[in-house]
């Protein structure tokens, strides 16, 4: 039997939890059932209680005061010890029923997935590699106020694509909280950075004597360049061509307030694992009973 999921990823602060909570809400508005897990081991707000949670096993509150580890430490600690206890999420997964989508919230600490096999291992687990033959894809949130820096912008990009490139599944790559951007970048320029290419960081950079002096033609390695950021634009422009060469990142936005643009990620996820065409056809007059805490129930 399938089982469709969505691994919900991103840097800190890009509002995975909050678009959990969202998707979960959407969700049940639309009579479909979810299965949710946190895999945050610091996480301790939630809107819906998640029906798995990695606290059970084991938190990081508790491995850093007894193991004397810092946050970064100590969260990759919590993960080594979840793989050696995969049985925890087996146990809680196996039952589920194709019609659920299993949305997994994962920590911020962007480490785990592009420069350790932490995350890499436990997709092989919960995909055909593994027992419970998951559908799965990842869902890699950007905050859109990045695009005002765009350097920043691409070094998010680069932490997308290199995600990709370690976990090997579907991605729906998300620029996240649109509304803060809204009125302070235009559409159309909004629109370049969906599918970014390395034309961006040349905008506006008109002053050419400066960077035949400071960056485009100097020694990387010169302390007139360094000093000068010269150095700095050329690895930006290597970062941009990197990306842009690979073609593999682009954005859908993301507006956690605005119903339709939930919905759109929603189908976004839903084709990339093929959600649909393992459903059965539902009856009109089907309903779906929800418990105490608003969650599913079977």
């Amino acid at each position: 039997m399938s089982k469709f999921g969505a691994l919900v990823m991103g840097p800190a602060g890009a509002g995975k939890t909050t678009f959990c909570n969202s998707l979960i809400q959407h969700l049940r508005l639309n009579k479909r059932s979810c299965f949710y897990v946190n895999l945050d081991p610091a996480a301790e707000d939630f809107s819906y209680e998640p029906d798995l949670d990695i606290k059970d096993l084991i938190s990081l509150e508790d491995v850093m005061e007894e193991m004397g580890l810092g946050p970064n430490g100590g969260l990759i600690y919590c993960f080594e010890f979840l793989l050696e206890n995969l049985d925890f999420l087996t146990q809680a997964l196996e039952p589920l029923s194709e019609e659920y989508l299993i949305i997994i919230d994962l920590p911020g600490q962007i480490e785990l997935y592009t420069h350790i096999p932490v995350v890499p291992t436990l997709v092989r687990h919960l995909t055909r590699f593994g027992s419970l033959n998951v559908s799965l894809c990842a869902a890699y949130l950007l905050e859109s106020t990045f695009v005002i820096d765009r350097a920043k912008f691409f070094a998010g990009t680069l932490s997308a694509m290199s995600a990709m490139i370690m976990l090997e599944i579907p991605h729906v790559n998300i620029l996240s909280k649109m509304d803060l951007v809204k009125g302070s970048v235009p559409k159309r320029q909004l629109k370049r950075f969906l599918d970014p290419d390395a034309s961006l960081l040349d905008d506006g950079n008109n002053n050419d004597e400066e960077d035949l002096r400071g960056g485009a033609f100097a020694d990387p390695a010169d302390k007139k360049s360094v000093m000068g950021g010269g150095s700095f634009k050329k690895l930006n422009k290597a970062v941009a061509r990197l990306i842009d060469d690979f073609s593999m990142v682009s954005f859908l936005q993301l507006d956690v307030q605005d119903e339709d643009s939930i919905g759109r990620v929603l189908s976004h996820i839903d084709d990339a694992i093929q959600y649909h065409e393992a459903q059965e056809p539902r009856e009109p007059n089907d309903e779906i009973d929800y418990g105490e805490d608003g969650m599913m129930m079977e």
